[in-house]
């Protein structure tokens, strides 16, 4: 269907002078349609709503680790540390993956966590759009569950370029303010973790090689689109409620891997069997933050920072090494240990010639300081 046909289609399904009785009765959800919707009621034309309630594998803490922002640093941009029951997790499931001006979304879930009498859990929301016509309620439901929570901290995989862009057009092109919200984009620091470690950094990847999630039997993102379109010509809603199924799966990763790279930034040393990110990314990537914002964090953090680089030094990063030579010699004022390092990043296999140029240099340049230090106090070196 060409877009002028959708568009006629909506001004005459929407348009109430245009409309008979027949046609206002066909634009309710009939109760045929309803059976076949077991746990979704009508949220709107032409529109669906369900919640499901999940029990997590891992446990919500009551406070996130103040070191979370290094290794999320979205974070800091909210001015304040997010509390559990500030995250609002998003997805949305669309008839593209480009993101172009014709794609729009179908589906949206939102989840938060909840902790009652039992184990922690997690509570999703989700939002379907069964044809074209409905467009407008779904983004109204949609926009509102961000105005719930006005101060929450909305939580994605990729939201920035992908799932906030398709909402943020689809609102504009229903004369529909986008909402606004702070924001997390947890491939950025899955990428920065383990793009060194997987094949690729997907969220199922992710999720399956790192975070032991077991989807056996998921039906692939990428056919939403497909599935969706062949609802609209069969109505046959089988393959429809397993992309619902998914799309709860996707929130569900979302959240656990939040919590992943909490328990990451609590204990990072105790934590790398668990998750085996990489080591040296994450030194850097804690040394950056500290540099950057040293009033954000505590002595804690500072030693933790200091420690991750031993350790990434001593598994071979020259990187980390120089990082520690260059405090050994201006802050430390001890020329032995930073040429201890510097011969341990110029040991690596894997660095540049202009690195390695470099770190002949500084070695050249502390051998000269060390030298007339043992001349006058041999016993002490």
């Amino acid at each position: 269907m060409d877009l002028k046909a959708r568009l006629r289609r909506y001004r005459d399904t929407r348009n109430p002078s245009a409309s008979t009785t027949e046609e206002t009765k066909s634009r309710r959800i009939t109760e045929e349609e309803k059976g076949s919707w077991p746990g979704w009621i009508e949220a709107g034309f032409k529109t669906l709503k369900r919640e499901v309630s999940l029990e997590l594998t891992v446990p919500v803490p009551d406070a996130f680790s103040s070191a979370l922002p290094i290794i999320i640093p979205d974070l800091l941009r909210m001015g304040k540390s997010p509390s559990p029951g500030d995250l609002l997790f998003f997805d949305l499931e669309t008839t593209g993956l480009s993101g172009g001006a014709g794609t729009i979304a179908f589906l949206a879930a939102f989840g938060h966590f909840a902790k009652g009498s039992g184990n922690a859990g997690l509570v999703i929301t989700q939002y379907l759009l069964l044809d074209y016509p409905g467009e407008s309620d779904f983004i109204e439901r949609v926009v509102g569950e961000f105005a719930v929570s006005p101060s929450s901290l909305v939580v994605t995989y990729n939201g920035k370029s992908f799932d906030s862009q398709i909402l943020r057009n689809r609102c504009l092109m229903n004369g529909m303010t986008p909402p606004e919200y702070f924001h997390a984009d947890l491939l950025h620091p899955a990428r920065r973790l383990w793009k060194r470690v997987l094949p690729d950094c997907s969220q199922s990847t992710i999720e399956v090689s790192v975070l032991g999630l077991d989807r056996t039997g998921d039906v692939p993102g990428a056919m939403a689109p497909e599935i969706w379109f062949s609802f609209l010509q069969s109505g046959d809603n089988s393959e429809l409620i397993s992309i619902c199924d998914h799309n709860v799966k996707d929130i569900t990763g979302l959240a656990t891997l939040f919590l992943a790279l909490n328990a990451i930034a609590s204990s990072p040393l105790e934590s790398l069997d668990r998750f085996n990110f990489d080591k040296e990314a994450l030194a850097l990537l804690w040394r950056k933050a500290l540099k950057r914002y040293p009033e954000r964090f505590w002595e804690e953090e500072k030693e933790t920072g200091e420690e991750l680089l031993r350790n990434a030094a001593r598994n071979g990063s020259p990187l980390a090494a120089l990082i520690l030579a260059k405090d050994a010699e201006w802050c430390l004022k001890d020329y032995r240990l930073a040429l201890e390092y510097t011969d341990s990043a110029l040991a690596s296999q894997e660095i540049s010639e202009e690195l390695r140029e470099n770190l002949e240099k500084r070695r050249i340049r502390l051998e000269r300081k060390i030298k007339p230090l043992f001349s006058r106090h041999p016993s002490s070196i």
